[in-house]
């Protein structure tokens, strides 16, 4: 798929920064932080979706005392 947009200045000198650094022309570096940038997103959203299961109570929770109480870690 052929995705393109526009980079604002400061956005563009940064990647310049990278793919200078790196060594890796600019294609790369670019899909690097997409994937990268994908799976924080991921990562954030599905958090996101377990802290309101806590907060509605719907999500099971339990304290530090339970855990280490279920994985026997004061014996």
């Amino acid at each position: 798929m052929t995705t393109s947009f526009q980079l604002d200045p400061d956005a563009e000198r940064r990647l310049d920064f990278v793919v200078a650094q790196s060594g890796r022309n600019k294609e790369l570096c670019l899909v690097e932080i997409v994937e990268r940038g994908l799976e924080d997103l991921e990562d954030y959203y599905l958090g996101a979706e377990v802290l309101e299961r806590v907060r509605s109570g719907t999500e099971q929770v339990y304290s530090g005392a339970e855990m280490r109480a279920a994985l026997e870690l004061d014996d």
